[in-house]
């Protein structure tokens, strides 16, 4: 009997990017056959009359449910339960603001099927919109834009330094079954269109935790719309403190001396860091907001640990 994939994605107030994802996705050729899933995240505009008429129209089945819960990570867990419950075996995770490259779905059955993947992922291309990229936007801060690409070869992932994100990532449902509790993690909550989130790094470092067999594939290939307001130097530094908070709060373990929760290095790290992008900024040394992206980071740590610290004495 042949197997199912279901090529899923979450949607937040993105109604006129729908038709042409949604287009695109039921153009590719697929050697098994495959159904649509969109997780509308409350959107307030006309998402759901836009869904309902997509539905409507001819080619592969196109589900969509409203999951009223907000934020990312409980969309995406509501994505696994609907692919659970329809007995997909595979599923296929992509975002709202992409479109999938000529045969992706293809690529990404092989991987799962034929090569025994439990989880593939491939290349994340960042388009920017015409004439808007600025000059201050080097290549090495590309993957803070969701941007992917771990070279021309098929390889085995077995460590976290090759990461696999859900703007490009296909899983077998199976995985899912055997391990109940392998869930995005809602602590790394992003709400709508706002900066941060994380929950599907945290889900990487699991699967590579348990040792998931994890492929990289480069002919798995999404295009990936870049947002202007996200071209903006503050949305790198807020991404940062926003990720050394969570990290600080929730990663972080027990030191046996600190001020409010606050271990003292933190803050000797957060300081030097500081120092650091002074010093670049006096001397206009390249890199300076790569580097002041590490101090954003490690004073969001730092308030990531009083915050730990306020929630353990409220407990107590």
């Amino acid at each position: 009997m042949n197997k199912k994939i279901t090529a899923a994605f979450c949607t937040y107030n993105r109604a006129a990017r729908l038709p042409a994802l949604v287009t695109a996705l039921r153009a590719q050729a697929c050697p098994i056959p495959f159904d649509i899933l969109v997780v509308d995240n409350n959107s307030s505009d006309d998402t759901p009359e836009v869904l309902a008429r997509l539905s409507q129209e001819d080619g592969p089945v196109l589900r969509h449910v409203r999951e009223t819960t907000q934020g990312i990570p409980f969309a995406r867990n509501r994505a696994l339960e609907e692919c659970l419950s329809a007995g997909s075996d595979f599923m296929l995770f992509m975002d709202d603001d992409e479109l999938p490259g000529e045969g992706l779905l293809a690529a990404a059955v092989d991987a799962l099927e034929r090569e025994g993947a439990e989880c593939a992922g491939g290349r994340v291309e960042i388009v920017f919109p015409p004439g808007q990229r600025p000059a201050w936007l080097e290549d090495d801060l590309l993957g803070f834009l969701a941007e992917i690409d771990h070279g021309q070869d098929a390889f085995w992932i077995t460590d976290r330094g090759t990461p696999l994100w859900t703007a490009n990532i296909a899983y077998r449902m199976e995985i899912f079954s055997r391990h109940p509790d392998l869930r995005f993690d809602t602590r790394y909550n992003r709400l709508g269109h706002a900066v941060g989130g994380g929950s599907d790094a945290i889900m990487f470092r699991a699967m590579v935790d348990r040792q998931i067999r994890i492929r990289y594939r480069p002919d798995m290939v999404v295009e990936h719309y870049v947002d202007d307001w996200r071209l903006k130097r503050r949305y790198f530094l807020k991404l940062h403190f926003i990720a050394g908070r969570k990290h600080g709060q929730f990663q972080t373990g027990d030191y046996p001396r600190t001020l409010f929760g606050v271990p003292p290095f933190m803050v000797s790290q957060a300081i030097g860091q500081w120092l650091r992008t002074g010093a670049m900024l006096l001397t206009r040394r390249p890199g300076v907001l790569r580097q002041a992206m590490n101090g954003t980071h490690a004073t969001g740590m730092i308030w990531g640990r009083f915050l730990r610290h306020r929630e353990q004495a409220r407990e107590t």
